[in-house]
């Protein structure tokens, strides 16, 4: 069985999150979407609501797992057996960071990282944008899924 993990925060999910999740599913039999757990780091949703959301918006494609991990992302490849890491790259800066990660995990345990292009549509997009977008009333509705903008425009709304 072919296996890949797409790993991130997701903080919240975003259509750029999606497009490279639904891509690495049509190439792999199974991809695991990898939800990072950073202490040092407070989200605007908690690890749980994250995970149902990506639950939700994925459940489309049966061949996507979601779970959280912390640590390294190696450890958790080797605890699944999962030989590839599926990261989209949305610019030149992407890459000369996540060519510098591809390379130690590569040395760290073997495991391979294989670079997606986003489509050109997202190619600005960021959780970090989004939720700066939506804090100050910016229209979202066409980055995020329907689900994840009605929870973070409630979100939002009890801050």
């Amino acid at each position: 069985m072919r296996r890949a993990v797409c790993p991130g925060s997701f903080d919240p999910i975003t259509n750029g999150h999606l497009d490279i999740i639904a891509r690495a599913s049509s190439l792999y039999d199974e991809v695991y979407v990898a939800v990072m757990i950073n202490q040092a780091k407070k989200g605007l949703f908690e690890i749980e609501e994250r995970i149902d959301l990506i639950r939700r918006v994925t459940a489309e494609y049966g061949n996507v797992r979601v779970e959280s991990f912390h640590g390294l992302l190696v450890d958790f490849c080797k605890q699944r057996e999962i030989p590839a890491i599926v990261k989209g790259l949305r610019a030149v800066s992407d890459f000369d960071y996540e060519l510098q990660m591809a390379q130690m995990n590569n040395g760290l345990s073997g495991v391979e990282t294989l670079f997606i292009p986003t489509n050109p549509t997202y190619s600005f997009l960021s959780s970090s944008l989004v939720k700066e977008v939506a804090t100050w009333g910016g229209d979202v509705a066409h980055l995020v899924p329907p689900l994840v903008l009605e929870a973070l425009t409630e979100r939002l709304r009890n801050r």
